[in-house]
């Protein structure tokens, strides 16, 4: 796989994370109290709320590796290890493309 094939997969990666951040934002809005839904609805809701705050939590974490990657590609930079400085497996990259550590190194 050539490096303009990764790079089109950093880019896609990206495309879809930003999609599901903003998918988040919509389902992390608060709960308007005057909203008519039961008691256990409302916790439910609430709950629901506090896993999606999570999950937009890691897609903004994910987003930001994603474009540290991408503005380490084409240097010399780009798929070396931030731990050990060993060059990371194209597997890893083409898997997880936001990874900034080889496997051993995120273990």
């Amino acid at each position: 796989m050539d490096q303009e094939d990764i790079k089109i997969k950093l880019l896609e990666e990206i495309s879809k994370t930003e999609k599901a951040i903003s998918d988040y934002k919509e389902l992390t809005k608060p709960i308007a109290p005057d909203v008519s839904i039961g008691r256990v609805s409302r916790m439910d809701a609430i709950n629901n709320k506090s896993v999606n705050e999570a999950s937009l939590r890691q897609a903004e974490a994910k987003l930001g590796n994603l474009k540290r990657v991408l503005d380490k590609f084409g240097t010399e930079d780009f798929g070396i290890c931030l731990k050990c400085k060993q060059p990371i497996p194209v597997g890893r990259i083409l898997i997880r493309p936001q990874s900034l550590l080889c496997v051993h190194c995120a273990c």
